[in-house]
């Protein structure tokens, strides 16, 4: 049943990312080998978007489904639907959210800006080559970083083990730092958005006419009268 939802999400994503993609991108490249690499990073972004809409519809998913259970209890063909699967549905978008944030999207990142190293062969083997090296750097550069800032806040010995534990704590803690910053972001861009939204509005929509004050057209009418009259 999980394989089976995360193939609709992807097939859906897959069609989305198609839809909203530049015409030349992926597909309208002459060679093979920058073609080969585009269709695997369009693999991996609509995996990565997959897994994002699964967490997105995976509390109204584990709502819906808690609902129905309670409206029919005795039914047979709705037992699916029971805590065993939310429960794996929640542990694999865990699972699959860290590894599309730490290493699938920055791996298409850099595949597609790879061309691999000098002096060796062209080819894909070479730039996965190149991507796997500047993605293992760019691992130590941030668990380095996350070992001083851990030093800087707190030397002692369960800081510096919970920095061993990778599983348990670093990887948790990652993704709700950049979930928190994804909050922030929304939180200050949302004001921004709804202010340039209004304000198109505003231009583009006509004032009714019903909605105008005649006594201030007709005092306007009047100064303007005077002074014309004054000129004269």
């Amino acid at each position: 049943i999980c394989a089976l939802l995360f193939a609709s999400l992807y097939i859906l994503c897959h069609f989305i990312i198609t839809h909203f993609k530049k015409h030349t991108d992926f597909t309208a490249v002459h060679d093979d080998e920058d073609a080969a690499v585009n269709r695997i990073a369009l693999g991996l972004c609509t995996f990565t978007l997959a897994v994002a809409l699964g967490a997105v519809l995976l509390l109204p998913f584990s709502i819906i489904s808690n609902e129905v259970l309670l409206s029919f209890p005795q039914n047979y063909y709705i037992q699916w639907l029971n805590g065993s699967l939310i429960h794996g549905l929640w542990n694999l978008v865990f699972l699959f959210s860290n590894m599309s944030l730490v290493f699938l999207m920055p791996f298409a990142y850099f595949f597609t800006e790879s061309e691999g190293f000098a002096g060796s062969k062209k080819g894909i083997m070479a730039r996965v080559y190149e991507t796997s090296v500047v993605l293992l750097l760019l691992t130590l550069l941030v668990l380095g970083m996350v070992w001083v800032a851990s030093a800087i806040v707190g030397n002692d010995a369960a800081s510096r083990q919970s920095l061993y534990d990778l599983w348990e704590y670093y990887l948790p803690y990652l993704y709700s730092c950049i979930s928190l910053f994804g909050v922030l972001l929304l939180l200050l861009c949302t004001p921004f958005g709804l202010s340039t939204m209004f304000t198109v509005t505003g231009k583009l929509l006509v004032k009714p006419r019903l909605l105008e004050d005649l006594d201030e057209q007709l005092s306007c009418t009047r100064f303007e009268e005077a002074a014309v009259s004054h000129r004269i």
